[in-house]
């Protein structure tokens, strides 16, 4: 499926209901980026380590701000391709995430502490994955959940706010598995 494809089953304002606002792209290279701490993960490269999209040609991406007073984001990223490929990839990531409890990311001269989780996800699609991502900088900590489900040859990636990603993931993989 074609990334123009893939764009036309992204979430939009009307699915997610009052007090969503669409947020411009921003871009997402993160070439300087070093892991401490976690082997594995460092083997995958700049956007992974920094949680950025999965390497796939196929893509689509969309986030929003909630405005409902929490000032919250929520993103969803669709990704397309044969569902070998898709589950292989998926499944590198998120174990090579969640092979180290703890590690730290340099980000330019940025150090980030980065724990996370393994979470349940609802039995959705062929197949699942979810973590929680604590991001701690200078003391402040930043939580994000993310979750990710094929459905066929496409996978829907939904990250933000824990209570957002719980709330809009079944949307999300029911656009992603319409069928036009």
């Amino acid at each position: 499926m074609s990334s123009a494809a893939l764009a036309k089953r992204l979430l939009d304002e009307g699915d997610l209901g009052e007090g969503y606002t669409r947020k411009a792209e921003q871009p997402g290279r993160h070439d300087d980026v070093t892991v401490i701490g976690c082997p594995g993960l460092g083997e995958l490269g700049g956007d992974a380590t920094a949680g950025g999209g999965l390497d796939f040609p196929r893509r689509a991406k969309v986030s929003f701000t909630y405005a409902g007073g929490t000032g919250s984001e929520v993103s969803e990223e669709l990704y397309s391709g044969t569902a070998a490929e898709l589950s292989s990839g998926v499944s590198r990531i998120f174990e090579a995430m969640t092979s180290c409890s703890s590690y730290q990311v340099l980000i330019g001269s940025t150090a980030v502490t980065v724990t996370n989780q393994n979470v349940s996800v609802p039995r959705l699609g062929d197949e699942r994955w979810s973590q929680l991502l604590t991001f701690t900088v200078d003391g402040h900590s930043h939580v994000v959940k993310q979750t990710a489900v094929r459905v066929g040859m496409v996978v829907a990636v939904v990250s933000g706010s824990a209570a957002l990603v719980d709330a809009h993931v079944v949307k999300a993989v029911a656009k992603a598995r319409v069928t036009t």
